[in-house]
């Protein structure tokens, strides 16, 4: 998964830098640093998309053609136990295959680590919320952060979390990491809220100018 424009997502966030070389996959535009993605059904790689592109995805949110379309939504969750998951670190991100298996990762200064979780423990963990349950698999991940005391559950588009994967690395120092990947950490998740307001903004926004 972290292959092509993800592993570009993980470079860019671990050099604190841009890279303008991206290009739109279907047809070659320039795309900018927050372009949308596209998931390649066939090989399971991520494509980079302009805007233009993204729009004739957007219909098609369960993913019938051969792409689908990264969400841009972000939810907070509450009543997730991450520890029912199996989960042996404080900050880990599940996505769900399109084989429909799910893999978790945590981040680290070798870049994301990965591991399988227990399909039963996982259908337990969906059937007590149902914002995780919509969950739609390959473009968006469950996001959880219990290290030093923290309590965050996110559904967040899958591109966010390779995101953190290289803040996480641009930020580690020594064996543990250091104090700034604290700071890195805490940094993220207040972004995450952050764009969650406003984009909870421009949906009421878009519902007005409907009605």
């Amino acid at each position: 998964m972290t292959a092509g424009a993800f592993a570009r997502l993980v470079e860019r966030a671990s050099a604190g830098g841009r890279d303008a070389a991206d290009a739109c996959t279907l047809c070659a535009a320039p795309v900018g640093d927050a372009h949308a993605h596209l998931v390649d059904e066939r090989s399971g790689k991520p494509r980079c998309a302009c805007r233009a592109c993204a729009l004739l995805f957007e219909r098609d949110a369960a993913g019938q053609g051969r792409y689908r379309l990264v969400p841009d939504r972000r939810i907070r969750l509450t009543g997730v136990r991450a520890a029912d998951l199996g989960v042996p670190v404080g900050l880990a991100f599940f996505v769900v295959e399109p084989d429909g298996a799910v893999t978790a990762r945590y981040p680290s200064p070798a870049g994301a680590t990965a591991w399988s979780v227990d399909p039963d423990a996982w259908t337990a963990a969906t059937a007590g919320c149902a914002e995780l349950a919509s969950m739609r698999p390959a473009t968006e991940a469950l996001l959880v952060n219990t290290a030093k005391g923290a309590a965050e559950q996110w559904l967040v588009p899958v591109d966010d979390c390779f995101r953190l994967v290289g803040a996480v690395r641009r930020a580690w120092t020594g064996l543990s990491g250091g104090d700034r990947v604290q700071a890195a950490i805490e940094a993220f998740f207040a972004g995450l809220a952050e764009r969650r307001a406003g984009g909870d903004r421009a949906a009421q926004q878009t519902r007005k100018g409907e009605g």
